[in-house]
């Protein structure tokens, strides 16, 4: 099945309860990196995003400071339940998981010695690549529809991540561009 067809048949619009579980399921499941479980738990599963709206908000969520998921609950809270939407998906997004990390801190301070441990600690961060790469080219599919977009998307990644330009003026050139594109291109 689609999943892109199937995110077209949007779901209600979330209460607080619903926003509050939905993130923090999300959270609790999100260990070494939120976003690929983020697409799939809002574009697919819970169906309050299309995939495309999901890639636009993701987009403005990096631009903003601060943690992209968070940043991404605050803005699906907004969307459908204003400020205490907004809180309701920060609070779930953030309460298991802040418990569950202090307890990990508390257990690797005391074991962080240990050889299992470091080993753990390495497996660990080869399965967040992963999820990263995964998500990556999740959040690229809706651009392939759309050469402008993912020209600035190319012309971004290879600014960040292979010429090493700083985020900030990078954002700064290619927010103003990606914009006056997508204008041009809705007339």
């Amino acid at each position: 099945m689609n999943h892109d067809t199937a995110a077209t048949a949007l779901a209600p619009t979330p209460g607080l309860g619903d926003l509050f579980r939905g993130f923090l399921g999300l959270g609790l499941i999100s260990f070494g990196g939120a976003l690929p479980h983020a697409r799939r738990a809002l574009v697919e599963q819970r169906r309050w995003l299309t995939s495309a709206e999901f890639t636009d908000l993701l987009g403005l969520c990096q631009f903003l400071p601060g943690g992209n998921v968070i940043n991404l609950s605050v803005a699906v809270g907004m969307r459908f339940r204003g400020v205490s939407g907004a809180l309701a998906a920060v609070l779930g997004l953030i309460a298991g998981p802040s418990l569950i990390v202090i307890s990990l801190g508390v257990f690797y301070e005391r074991t962080q010695n240990d050889p299992h441990v470091r080993h753990l600690f390495a497996g660990l961060s080869a399965a967040a690549a992963g999820l990263l790469v995964a998500m990556s080219v999740k959040i690229m599919l809706p651009l392939r529809r759309d050469p402008a977009a993912a020209t600035i998307a190319a012309i971004g990644f290879i600014a960040i991540a292979i010429l090493r330009f700083p985020l900030l003026p990078t954002m700064l050139v290619l927010t103003p561009l990606s914009i006056f594109v997508a204008a041009r291109a809705a007339r």
